[in-house]
């Protein structure tokens, strides 16, 4: 982790506990026997001060109140309609506490922020194993999320620990949907890839294309970044053709996705509700980036699929609100398009740029 993060007070004011006899305190992370504990919901352990700031960076401040009533002793109802509404609405809590979980796990594995993820993904685990029991496919997602973080922390044998968990939940579970199928393909592609294993790389992400196409279409960007994982393992392979195909297959979908966006916020001349996050739209940036390299690289790539994806770059910077970033990629597209006569990328292209010229702008989104 880059530089130490600091928790919001001083680490003076953890105090160790007092145990009594035949109570065991466990660390929220590691489960050791824990000796501090955390001076704002006064219900979380930690083993020691490394552990505490982990756990706090990673998920402890955003749930930390939220854990009160749900670790706090449940209080004495005489009456059985009394005891089912607490335990109704302790069901919902730990629902929520689930989600925000899962979205910081999600956001901060976008980032690569891989160490982080891990107290995120580790307590989605836990309380999702609470609500509905261990070995369900319910756990699949927190499973995916320890495994890939793994990955980016270069830990492969935990990283493989995880995938295994997760794949023997999907085995035992033949009315799995193909949601959670395809995000198991797309975390093992990315597994084996790691370890030098490309046919088992593309098999998987080729699972994960066929799941995710029944899910979303064929014409879905979820499908499509599964083609554009291929293609990086074509590339690595040496197939350089099959590659470039793909991404064309990619840049075709992303552009479609990203024009019916921008007319909808021309449309409206006010301001667009983003479809992705500040972190999943970096992540789109990278993979047009390097789908343009590749194709200003190659010698058989054509302008016309050079103009198209850094079109997507513009769109893309646009709506994230950077009108540098879109002035920058959109004379890349137009000088692109204009080297082919009547191309017709060069009408909505300058359409872009005037837009962006005269200064109009959507709301972004900052998180």
């Amino acid at each position: 982790m880059a530089g130490k993060p600091r928790v919001p007070w001083d680490l003076s004011e953890i105090i160790p506990l007092s145990i009594p006899k035949g109570v065991k305190k466990l660390c929220e992370l590691c489960e050791k026997p824990a000796h501090l504990q955390c001076t704002k919901c006064r219900l979380t352990f930690y083993c020691g001060t490394e552990h505490q700031q982990a756990d706090w960076v990673g998920i402890h401040d955003r749930i930390c109140q939220l854990l009160v009533p749900i670790r706090s002793p449940a209080p004495f109802y005489s009456l059985q309609a009394d005891r089912d509404t607490h335990r109704i609405q302790t069901r919902i809590k730990q629902e929520q506490l689930v989600e925000i979980s899962r979205a910081v796990a999600q956001s901060k594995l976008f980032e690569g922020k891989y160490m982080e993820v891990q107290p995120a993904a580790q307590f989605f685990l836990r309380c999702a194993t609470d609500i509905f029991g261990p070995g369900v496919v319910q756990l699949v997602p927190a499973y995916l999320l320890l495994a890939e973080s793994s990955v980016g922390l270069g830990s492969l044998s935990q990283a493989k620990r995880f995938m295994s968990a997760a794949e023997w939940v999907v085995l035992r579970s033949p009315d799995c949907g193909p949601a959670v199928r395809h995000q198991l393909h797309r975390s093992l592609g990315r597994l084996y890839t790691m370890m030098g294993n490309l046919d088992a790389a593309l098999l998987h992400f080729a699972n994960d294309v066929y799941y995710a196409s029944e899910e979303y279409g064929l014409d879905n960007t979820v499908t499509c970044d599964g083609y554009f994982l291929m293609a990086n393992v074509f590339i690595q392979k040496g197939e350089r053709l099959i590659a470039h195909s793909l991404y064309s297959e990619v840049a075709r979908t992303w552009h479609s996705h990203l024009t019916k966006l921008f007319e909808s916020l021309k449309q409206n001349s006010t301001s667009l509700e983003p479809s992705f996050d500040k972190s999943q739209r970096a992540e789109v940036d990278q993979m047009l980036r390097t789908i343009l390299e590749a194709g200003e690289n190659n010698s058989i790539q054509n302008k016309s699929q050079i103009a198209l994806v850094a079109h997507c770059l513009a769109m893309l910077w646009f709506l994230g609100g950077d009108p540098q970033k879109a002035l920058e990629f959109g004379s890349r597209a137009l000088q692109a398009s204009q080297l082919i006569p009547h191309h017709d990328l060069t009408e909505p292209i300058q359409s872009l740029l005037q837009l962006v010229q005269t200064g109009l702008r959507p709301d972004t989104d900052t998180s």
